[in-house]
């Protein structure tokens, strides 16, 4: 069976106002996520969070058994595939 997917009226009126650039870009960006057969390449990002945050998410991840950066990717892409 395969999965259905639905879409909020706030994500569809927002995909009404894509330039034909914005959906070719979200199109390519889609393919490279869903059908890479190779380990894709990382970047290196800096970001701010809160300190008592990241001490949470680490110590929650620890628990788990999980490498919290790796947890981070994992609700990333997640997320995209909403």
């Amino acid at each position: 069976m395969k999965a259905i997917q639905c879409f909020s009226e706030e994500y569809l009126e927002y995909c009404k106002k894509m330039t034909p650039k914005q959906i070719i870009s979200f199109i390519e960006d889609f393919k490279i996520l869903h059908l890479r057969k190779e380990k894709q390449k990382s970047k290196l990002i800096s970001i701010k969070i809160p300190e008592i945050m990241l001490k949470s998410f680490k110590s929650k991840a620890k628990i788990s058994g999980l490498r919290y950066q790796t947890q981070i990717k994992v609700l990333m892409e997640e997320w995209l595939n909403k």
